[in-house]
């Protein structure tokens, strides 16, 4: 198995099947001594920023331009 100029690599399916990876699966590299290991993400592993992001999506849907303007002033 060889690594493309662009990094990429096939995993074999049935070590994808035994594993559970399908795609968009999010999957991280993990050094363990001389060796790299892919392993699934786990929840909670995205970085503080994702995770702000996916929570504040949506937040302010359905508010009028008042209302949030109150909110971004800290009037509730």
């Amino acid at each position: 198995m060889n690594i493309t100029s662009k990094g990429q690599v096939t995993i074999p399916l049935r070590i994808r099947n035994r594993f559970g990876l399908k795609p968009g699966t999010a999957v991280e590299f993990v050094t363990e001594g001389d060796k790299v290991v892919l392993k699934p993400q786990k929840r909670g592993a995205k970085d503080s920023v994702d995770q702000w992001l996916g929570e504040a999506t949506g937040f302010l849907r359905g508010k009028s331009t008042d209302g949030l303007m109150k909110i971004t002033r800290g009037e509730d």
